[in-house]
Order: C-alpha cells, then sequence, then structure tokens
C-alpha cells in the first residue's frame, strides 16, 4: 500500500511541487542525490573510490518532452565522461541511462534514443569505461532490452538492467548470461500490474535468488543490485559453490544507503559498485528511494521536524 503510493505521488505534479520546494526536503535528498552539479558529483564520486568503491553515474532526468532536452542530457553525459577520465576516475566509474531521458518516449523515440546513447557509449570507449542501460516501467522492457542488444553489436560491454519482480525475467536472465554480458539484477523500483509482475515481496525474493543463479552459471558478468542481506548471501553462497572467481560479479548499491555494509564488503575483497545520480530533476528518483524502504520514510519525517545540523552531525536512517 505504501510502496503504491509513493510511487502514485512521484507522478502526481501537486505533490512534486510541495516536495521540491519544502526547504527541510533537502536534507533527505542529499543522502541519496550527489548534488545538482557536475562538481558536486565527481566531489562525491571521488570519495567513494578513495574508500575503495566502484560507482555508476546517472545524470537525472526522465521526463524530457523535447529531441532539443534529449540532446542536451547526451551532452551532458559526454561532459561528464570527460570530466571523469580528466579526475582519472574511468576504471572505476562508469554511467548509467535511462532511454526515457534520451528521448525514447517521444515521437520516433526508439531511433533518438538509440541514436543518443550510441554517442554516449562512443564517448565512453574512447575514454575507457563502460554504460549500463537502466530498467524502467514494465511496458518499456521490450524496447529497453532491444536497444540494449543493439548496442552490444559494436559495444558488447554494454549493461543491462532485469527487475525481478517481473515474471518474465527468469527467462531474459536466460538469453543475457553470454561471455561480456553486464547484468545488473534488482527487485525493481516500479510499479507493476499483477498480470506482469510478482506483487508479493516473497515472490519478488524468490525470483531474484532463481535470477541471481542462473546468471552465476552462465558466463556473463552479474552485478547484484540489493541492499538485502539475504539476496546478497544468497549470491555469495552461490559464488562459492559454483567456484566463481571473486572478481567476476559485483555487488551494487545506493548512495546513501547502508553505506557502512557498502565499505565492509569491500574491505572483504567483494567488488561493490555504488549508484550515484546527480542533477536538478531528483522527484522520482527520490520518491522512488522512499517506495522501495519504508525506512527512508521515517527517516524523511524526521528529518522534516527536526532543527537544522550540519552534515557532520546528521544522523542515519
Amino acid at each position: 500500500m505504501l510502496k503504491t503510493l509513493l510511487l502514485g505521488m512521484s507522478r502526481t505534479p501537486a505533490v512534486q511541487k510541495a516536495v521540491v520546494t519544502f526547504p527541510p526536503t533537502r536534507r533527505v535528498v542529499d543522502r541519496f542525490v550527489a548534488g545538482e552539479t557536475l562538481d558536486d558529483c565527481l566531489r562525491i564520486t571521488r570519495a567513494l573510490v578513495d574508500q575503495g568503491l566502484l560507482a555508476t553515474v546517472d545524470f537525472l532526468g526522465e521526463d524530457t518532452t523535447t529531441a532539443t532536452q534529449a540532446d542536451r542530457v547526451t551532452d551532458t553525459y559526454v561532459e561528464l565522461l570527460e570530466a571523469l577520465a580528466a579526475e582519472g576516475l574511468t576504471d572505476e566509474v562508469e554511467v548509467s541511462i535511462k532511454l526515457s531521458a534520451l528521448g525514447s518516449l517521444l515521437t520516433g523515440g526508439y531511433e533518438l534514443a538509440l541514436d543518443n546513447a550510441r554517442v554516449i557509449c562512443a564517448a565512453a570507449e574512447r575514454l575507457g569505461t563502460t554504460v549500463t542501460v537502466d530498467a524502467e516501467d514494465h511496458t518499456s522492457t521490450d524496447a529497453t532490452l532491444r536497444t540494449v542488444n543493439t548496442l552490444r553489436e559494436q559495444y558488447p560491454w554494454v549493461g543491462a538492467v532485469l527487475q525481478s519482480m517481473l515474471y518474465r525475467t527468469t527467462a531474459d536472465c536466460g538469453r543475457h548470461t553470454q561471455p561480456g554480458n553486464r547484468v545488473r539484477l534488482c527487485k525493481g523500483a516500479y510499479a507493476g500490474p499483477s498480470e506482469v509482475a510478482h506483487r508479493a515481496t516473497s515472490a519478488v525474493e524468490r525470483n531474484y535468488r532463481r535470477c541471481a543463479t542462473i546468471l552465476l552459471q552462465g558466463e556473463g558478468r552479474p552485478l547484484f543490485a540489493t541492499h538485502d542481506d539475504a539476496m546478497i548471501e544468497h549470491a555469495l553462497a552461490e559464488v562459492r559453490r559454483l567456484g566463481r572467481a571473486a572478481d567476476s560479479f559485483e555487488v551494487q548499491m545506493l548512495l546513501g544507503v547502508r553505506s557502512d555494509e557498502q565499505r565492509r564488503l569491500a574491505r572483504l575483497g567483494h567488488t561493490v559498485r555504488v549508484y550515484v545520480p546527480f542533477g536538478t530533476d531528483w522527484y522520482a528518483y527520490f520518491m522512488r528511494r522512499l517506495a522501495e524502504r519504508p525506512a527512508n520514510v521515517g527517516f524523511l519525517l524526521r528529518a522534516l521536524f527536526e532543527r537544522p545540523r550540519s552534515k557532520q552531525t546528521q544522523s542515519g536512517f
């Protein structure tokens, strides 16, 4: 119920205006979003790398309404990649893109988004890093995976994202186990109808475990995006059972969520990558983070009613 409500609020303009313009909200947003500028993003990304973590950077924006806006998003990604290279970070940092931000929802949007994604991939290859194509609403899954497959014809390192909440994902995992296939497996942050998606948490988790095993039995590089200890433990147990190399998979987590655990896993020798969003268009992303973890709602409510404090003394979740 709460997740459905929050996801609905993420698409409600009146609620968006209230949340975005309410100053205390910024104290919570700052835990999930690496600022609004490229300099903010680079500073936070550098700090993560200095702690032994990797990162994937997402320039926030899902409401692209014109081709010109899609081009601006594309240009920003190229600028971001060039800045990462200038900072010597492309060995540790890649980027994540959403096709809706690149124009996929416009008339003729498939080709527009594909062309823009190619521009970003070309820059990434030139500068020595990779690109992952994010999953979005279930209605876009076919087009998103078709785009990934097309991009892989030229850039085989392009990553796909699969959501265990969808019934189809076990079959999709089986189609993405070839050598070099990078696949981020997540539970899913979008609401889906019962015709296409598991609604019970237990079913989503069972499917996550099933999909994790399928990916680890293949020859690709699984990227386990989860903050759930049980899902992480299952993946690590399967790695041991199957004799997978320690550097043949990743654990991925969101900026601002379980930061201590991210560092602990990295100290144990696991490859841990942090999803780092930045930009001014943070509202929809922020609401999905609240929907994913009820504890985040409690953190938001505490922050709204507490007196402002310095960043050094702010409490965690």
